[in-house]
Order: C-alpha cells, then structure tokens, then sequence
C-alpha cells in the first residue's frame, strides 16, 4: 500500500512534454477552438503552481496558489499570502466564505468591510489532533458540514455546532469526491469508500481497484462513473460490479495520465491530465476536443478544472491559469505556424470549405480537419464567389475557375477584385481589376476574357450597377465614379464623379436588399430610387457614432439577405424589419483589438445555418449567432483607497458612508464587472455627484482617482456595459469629505466669539480711542484758544512793549536832552568861569564864580539825572551797585555817564573835572570793579 501511495506521486510528478502539430507538406492540421485566455504569473503577481479553483456568488474567481490565495473580480488580480507563509493546496468557497487548506493549517476568508479577505483559522481549534506534516489537498461541503482532506485523514466540521469529527486512514486516503449528496473517498488500502451516517461503507474494494488511481466519481445516466489516473473510465453496475464505460475511449485514454476532472453542467467530462492538456467528452463517451499548449494553454499539466456560473471552463495549471469559453458563439482556428496566412475571403462549395488567403487557396471537406492547398494557384487571393454554379477565385494574377482541388485561369489581367453577374446577359461576367473593368464571356461552357471597359482605368475593387449599362466603381483614393458604357460593354461613354460622396480611406460600395449603399467614415449613404443622389442613413451611420469607425466595409450576404458593419467594438448583424422599414440590428461584441482582422478587407461568409466565418490575420473565427444569449452582470466598488498617492493602500469601510477628513481627499475607487468571456470587453463610466454631474465617457480602466476634493458631501456612481449592454445595476457610495479645521463648526463658533470679543474689544478701543481722540481734539483747541490767547497777549505785550520802547526811546531822548543840556549849561558855566578867571582879577567876581561852581555841582542837576535815567534804563545803578558795593556815588555817577555810552571829554563837563581826569577815575573804577585787562569798561557796563 505504501508502494501505491509513492507511485501517486511519482506519476503527479513525470516530466511535461508537447503534442506536436503535424503538417504535410500540402495540408495544416488544426481544430475550432472556444476563445482560449491565459493568465501568466506576471499579470496575476503569484508562484506558477495552481493547484484548485472555485466561485463566490458574485462570480469572483479564487484560487488556490503555491503563494497564496488569488483572488480575480475580472478586472484586477489580488494576492492573499497564506497565512502560514505555505502552500494553499485547496479551495472552496460556500455562502460567502472561501475556505481553504494548506500545510498544518486551513481555514476560510471572509470579506471585511474594507473589501479586503481576512482569514480566520479552523484547525487551530483541534491544533492538537493535527498530525504532523499534514497537508490538506481537498475541501467539499454537504448540507451543514464541512470536509477537509488531507492524505491521512477527513476532517469534518459541523458548521452549527462547531464540533470536529475525524475519519483516520491506515495507508493514505488519496482523494475525496461529492456526488449527488454523497461523500466519496479512495482509501489505498480499502478502496473507493462511501461515507454514510458519519461513518464509512466500501463501495469498491482495494482488490477490485487493483491500484487503481481514481481521478473523479460522477453520476452519469444513473450510473456511477469512476475515471482513473491511468487506466481510463469505467463504471459502477447495480450489482456495484466495475466494468470500462466504453472499451473504445479507454483504449485511447491509455495514453493519458489524469489528475484532475470535473463533470459539467451538459453532463460532458472534462478531465485534466499531467501532460497533454485538456480533453472533454461527451456523456456518451465521445472525445469532444482535445486543448494543450499548442492550442493555446499555458502548460500542459492541469492540477484542477472547474466550470463557473456562465459555464467558463477554469484550468489551474502547472504555469498560469487558463479560462476557456466553452459555450461561446466563437471558434477559433488559428494557424499558429504561418502556412495559411491571412484569409481574405471564404466560401462552402460542394461541402468544401475553401479560404483564400495572402499565400493561396486551401480547401478542406466539412468532416475534415486538415486544410490543403489548391493546385495550381499560389499568392494573394482576393475573392471567392459562386456564380452560375460555380466557383470563381479572383486572384492577383488574374481569374480561375476552381473545380475540386485544382485552380484553372480563364483570365490573365492582374489583379481580379470582384466579379458580378450582368442583367439580361446570361453569359457575361463583369469583374473589377487593377486596370478598370473588364468582362468575361461564356462561349459554349468555357469562360474566358473578352475585353477591357476602354475610357476608364482606375482600379475597380468596389462596383455595382445603378442602371442598365451604367455602374459606380468607388476608388477609396478619388472618390465614386458612374460610367455610362453602351450597349456592348466595350466602351465608357460617359465618365463622371459623384461629387456629393466624400472619398474615404475604407470606403467601400455595395448592393444590399435592392438598394445602393456607400459607407465610409462620414456615415453610411442610401442611393435614392431613379435619382444618383445618396442620402445619409441615420440608422446605419449611428453604428459607426456610438462604436467607433474601424472599416467602411460593407459585407452583404445573398443567402440570408444580411448586410454586415464592422465597427471598433464589434460587428453588426443586420436583417431587414419584419413589421417595418426599420432593420433589425444585432451587436455582435468582437472588439478590433481581439477579432485580428485587416482593415479594409474583412471577410463574412454563411458556411451553416447560423454560421459565419470571419477571416482572420492568422485564420479564422466562427460565429454562431444562435448561441448569443444575453447574460446577467452586475458591477460591484471592490475597494476605496483613502490613500492612492502613498505605498501602503488605507482602505475604507464599503457598507456605510464615511466622512473623510479634509486631508484624505485624494480617493482612489475600485471596480468591476465579474465577466471572463475572451470576446466582450467591460466598459465602465462613473460620475461624482456633487462635483460633477455628468457620466463620464465610457472607458475599460476600471478605476477613478479623485484628487483634492473640496468639502462637502458627494454621490459616486458607476455603471457598466458588457458587450455593449449596460449591466443591471449601478453602484453607489455616498461620502463626506469634512471641512478643514479652520471651518469646523467648534472653529466658525470660536470664529464668532473671537470676532464677538473681537468687536466688543475693537468697540472698547475705539471708544478710548474716541475718547482720546475727542481729549486730543479738547486740548488742541484749548491750546489753540491759549495760543490765540498767548497770540494776542503777545501782540498786546509786543504793543506795550513797543510802547515802553517808545517811552523808553522818549525817556532816553529826554535824558539825553537833559544830558546835553547839562552838558551845554556846564560847558557854558565853565567857559564863563574860565574867561572869568583869565580876565577879571576883581575880587567881586569871585562871588559870581563861586555861583557858577555852585551851579555846575548843583546835586538837582544830577537828581533830576538819576531820576530820568532811572526810568530809561531801570535799575541799572542798583545793579551794579550790588554787583560792585565798593562804588561811590560818583563812580555810579560816571556808570550812569558811561552807560550812555559818553566819552571821556563828553563826561568831564558833567563831573566839572578835565578829561585827564576821567581817565584817572575810569581807570580806578576799573580797579574797584576788578575787571581783567582785556576787557573794555564801556561794553562791560553796557552788558549789565
């Protein structure tokens, strides 16, 4: 038994190797394939290893990783490292847990409110009973229980009671499955064993297995089927007898070593193997399809499958994760090698499916699945069209006929465009080449080239006819042209331009429903009946409005009278209105960026009912418009990112509305839309209500960042559409962002208590100020007042001033009057004395002299002096009489005298002595006063 468990893992890990594309020389091998997606470890940021897949109610995808626990919305890809830093071998998520087992450790996550998992551990409850080095590889859930497997043992959690049972293995158990309510598992030493009532009932016993490794246990046709690891499928009779489900598959599956598988929801198998892929098979046991790396996965090693809510097949691989569309309307052949090249037109004649490409012409039956080259016939082929029941190729040599595998040229002009059929001229054929237009004629059931159209040599790749004798040919470079030929179709009669048509690059002209249509990037034109007007078509050119332009190529089938848009975000299918005039327009999402196609030259043609092939860049894409179900989508806000211009994300609270500080007004919001399918493309617009309050234009970015929001309160909104469809709901988040600090509402109350004081205060000042102002304005007219009042004072004091000048100056007149006159009177009474004394010796004169001394030291006289100099020059002789007290009065006298500034001579008459004599007593005085040497005795008086 131990042998069997190492051979297990032997074979889980046997080196890869390729299934290789084998080519003939003449043939390429290839298969219809669903759209294929690959997701590398580069874009979803994890180790290669994947080891389990499953689905949340809102169709996010979560697997299990060597690195962790990813989680994709359809958007964006997250890691969640596990928590013991080991590898997440299973997945499973229920309700809305996702719950998963790793090393000594599982588990489940659940969403926080932040929109982020947070992972709450299970076994930590029963870390004791654990066994060492246990690993869990597989989880399954029934009603309220829950199973962890690891290759010991099977943990089963009762979700309500919180209680733990174990199932022990002696040898190993190597896998555990659910069907139909009923808990499988392989014991290696027991065999296939059926849990029932909690305990274990062997189904299939070990010796019957014969070490067999079972792969999966599913119930089909009410049978139970078991695929093994190496020895194919069998199944479970009434009797629980083993028996191979079909001896023709097994003998094929001999060569296929299964690890992983799942059955879908059509009851086909879908089984994983360790190195050749994928395979599906019917429930009748018929290989479907087989898908490897050649195809279009990422390895050929699939660890597990699983099919989601909209039937995508999800492959967890040995490098990288794949998503195929399993029931897509598409299928794609691609020729991965080169040999085909790109398909430019294609065509079902006689069950034969014919492509024309760049590098030729191949061919391969309706059963068949290898493409052949056409004999004969080599380089670009420009057009397939069956006409009078047979098969034309318009090629850059000329014109053939095909017939089977062989390619005969009936026409040697370079460069046959198009061929179309000539009204009432059963045997003619006019085609359009590089040198204008030519006819082919049919002469006695061989057809061959007749004549050039002379008058008109443009090239010719789009014509139709408007009229009998008369067609439009439109060149992309120059415009549409009519040429008017007789009745012959030999000669142009008439060559002129539609100047009302604009020229276009992918323009293109053709006849759809009886009607003359002309597209190109300005709309698409309807010719008017019996006028050569073209008048735009409103319907049509809003195609081109709202998908964007990709191509003026208007594709027109006869057999299901369709006309075909190509546009940027898809192509149009579009049918004539059954109860209007109205067209029926179907939107067919298949994006320019993914359909690979060449502009300009896109190929539509009906192979089945319901059945186009698109050509391709690198081969082929079939449509089956019959699949196209329209699906249910919803958008969800994954994240909110407070902090988007930091490293480290702030995430905030999803279920509530939130108040942001004004700092936090960068936000960072994150969405999307769950949808896998390879071919639609989910397009979001969003708008914040508050601050703008339009939708934006739609966009794949499936993130906004708002930065610098303004306070106040906002609405964001987003919307989704999937294949041009706007999904069913908009999601909402409501938010605040607060006021900065200086307006909070605690700041505007201190803002009006400050600016209340502040008023209060600013009125207090102002009044003191006022005030002051007011004492300021009182004291100046006060002084003003006081300075007219000193003002006129003064003007009164420099009158009386002036007016004792004037007395003084009167005063002084008099005493200089006085003083002259005593002067004269003693000059007199000297002189008579004098002559006296000199002529009259008689002793009765003497009386008379002693009358004139008398009268010349009269003490009146100087009475009368000192009075009137007293009141000149106002105690002037007090002054210096307390300044010098040793002065007589005769000094004070010769003061006085001095004071009037008299000279020596003017002096002695006054004092009746000669001017010697005044000198002496000026100098003595000069001594009494103690003056210095230097300085003069008149100007010192004079300053007292």
């Amino acid at each position: 038994m131990l042998n069997c468990k190492l051979d297990f893992w032997l074979k889980l890990s046997k080196p890869l190797f390729f299934i290789g594309l084998f080519m003939s020389l003449q043939g390429v091998l290839g298969q219809d394939l669903p759209p294929i997606q690959y997701y590398s470890p580069k874009q979803y940021n994890a180790e290669n290893q994947n080891w389990a897949i499953s689905q949340s109610n809102n169709k996010y995808i979560y697997v299990a990783n060597s690195k962790g626990l990813l989680e994709f919305n359809g958007a964006d890809w997250m890691l969640y490292p596990s928590p013991n830093q080991t590898i997440i071998r299973s997945v499973k998520v229920v309700d809305n847990k996702i719950y998963t087992g790793s090393y000594m450790e599982f588990g489940y996550w659940s969403k926080s409110n932040i929109g982020d998992l947070q992972y709450t551990s299970l076994s930590e409850k029963i870390k004791d009973r654990l066994l060492e080095d246990e690993q869990f590889w597989n989880i399954t859930n029934l009603d309220d229980w829950l199973l962890f497997q690891s290759l010991n043992r099977i943990y089963i959690y009762n979700l309500k009671t919180d209680t733990f049972k174990i199932i022990d293995s002696d040898v190993g158990i190597i896998k555990m499955f659910k069907v139909d309510k009923t808990i499988y598992y392989q014991d290696i030493s027991k065999g296939l064993l059926q849990l029932e009532n909690g305990e274990s009932k062997t189904i299939i016993d070990a010796s019957t297995l014969q070490n067999k490794i079972i792969a999966g246990v599913y119930l089909l046709n009410y049978k139970l089927v078991i695929i093994t690891q190496d020895h194919g499928i069998f199944s479970l009779d009434n009797n629980n007898k083993i028996q191979e489900w079909s001896e023709k598959l097994n003998s094929r599956l001999i060569n296929y070593s299964v690890y992983s598988s799942r059955q879908l929801d059509d009851e086909s198998l879908l089984l994983g193997t360790i190195s050749n892929g994928m395979l599906q098979i019917s429930a009748t046991g018929e290989i479907i399809q087989q898908i490897s790396q050649a195809d279009g996965l990422g390895n050929n090693t699939v660890l597990s499958v699983f099919e989601d809510i909209d039937n995508n097949l999800w492959l967890a691989l040995d490098n990288g994760i794949n998503c195929i569309n399993i029931n897509s309307p598409f299928r794609i052949f691609n020729d991965d090698n080169g040999v085909l090249g790109t398909v430019y037109s294609s065509v079902i004649f006689k069950d034969i499916l014919y492509l024309g490409t760049n590098q030729g012409l191949f061919y391969k039956h309706q059963d068949e699945t290898t493409f052949k080259a056409v004999k004969n016939i080599k380089g670009q082929v420009w057009k397939l069209k069956i006409l009078k029941n047979q098969l034309f190729c318009g090629h850059n040599s000329g014109t053939f006929l095909i017939k089977n595998d062989l390619a005969i040229q009936i026409a040697d002009v370079d460069g046959t465009w198009d061929l179309l059929p000539i009204k009432n001229h059963p045997n003619l054929l006019l085609q359009g080449n590089y040198n204008g237009l030519n006819i082919l004629e049919n002469n006695n059931g061989t057809w061959q080239f007749r004549n050039k159209i002379e008058g008109f040599d443009n090239s010719s790749r789009f014509f139709v006819f408007s009229d009998i004798n008369e067609i439009l040919v439109n060149h992309e470079y120059k415009g549409v042209f009519k040429i008017k030929t007789d009745s012959d179709f030999k000669q142009a009669l008439n060559v002129s331009k539609l100047n009302d048509l604009e020229k276009g690059l992918f323009s293109s002209l053709t006849e759809y429903n009886d009607a003359i249509y002309y597209a190109t990037e300005q709309g698409v034109f309807k010719k008017q009946k019996q006028e050569d007007v073209f008048v735009k078509d409103s319907v049509l050119s809003q195609l081109f409005e709202n998908q964007g332009y990709s191509s003026g190529k208007l594709i027109t089938n006869k057999n299901t009278n369709t006309l075909w848009i190509v546009t940027q975000k898809g192509i149009n299918f579009i049918s004539p209105g059954k109860l209007s005039k109205t067209p029926n327009i179907s939107f067919i999402a298949l994006p320019n960026s993914l359909r690979e196609g060449l502009s300009g030259y896109e190929s539509i043609f009906n192979i089945k009912p319901n059945v186009y092939l698109f050509g391709t860049s690198k081969g082929y894409i079939t449509l089956d418009i019959s699949k196209i179900n329209p699906k249910s989508y919803t958008v969800y806000i994954n994240s909110i990112n407070k902090s988007p211009l930091h490293t480290t994300k702030s995430l905030v609270d999803l279920n509530d509305s939130n108040t942001f500080l004004n700092k936090e007004n960068n936000l960072e919001f994150n969405y999307s839309v769950a949808q896998f399918d390879k071919y639609l493309e989910a397009e979001y617009s969003h708008k914040l209500e508050g601050l703008y309050n339009d939708w934006s234009t739609w966009s794949t970015e499936a993130s906004v960042l708002y930065k610098n929001l303004p306070y106040g309160n906002y609405t964001f909104k987003v919307r989704a559409r999937v294949g041009g469809e706007l999904v069913d709901n908009e999601a909402i988040y409501n938010f605040e962002i607060a006021k900065p600090w200086y307006l909070s509402n605690v700041m505007v109350a201190i803002y009006l208590l400050s600016g209340c004081i502040a008023f209060i205060l600013i009125n207090y000042f102002y009044k003191i100020y006022y005030r002051k102002q007011k004492e300021k304005l009182v004291q100046k007219s006060n002084r003003e007042l006081e300075l007219k009042d000193l003002e006129s004072k003064q003007q009164l004091m420099t009158l009386n001033n002036e007016k004792l000048r004037q007395e003084i100056e009167s005063k002084n007149r008099e005493l200089a009057i006085s003083t002259m006159s005593l002067i004269k009177k003693n000059e007199f009474l000297n002189t008579i004395k004098s002559e006296l004394n000199d002529k009259v010796k008689d002793s009765n004169l003497k009386s008379v002299i002693k009358i004139i001394d008398k009268n010349i030291n009269n003490k009146d006289d100087w009475n009368l002096f000192e009075e009137a100099f007293n009141n000149a020059d106002k105690d002037f002789l007090k002054k210096v009489k307390s300044k010098h007290p040793s002065l007589t009065s005769n000094d004070l006298r010769l003061c006085a005298y001095l004071r009037l500034n008299l000279s020596s001579k003017e002096i002695a008459p006054l004092l009746n002595i000669s001017p010697r004599s005044v000198e002496v007593k000026r100098y003595r005085l000069r001594k009494k006063m103690e003056l210095a040497h230097d300085v003069n005795l008149t100007d010192y008086i004079l300053s007292i």
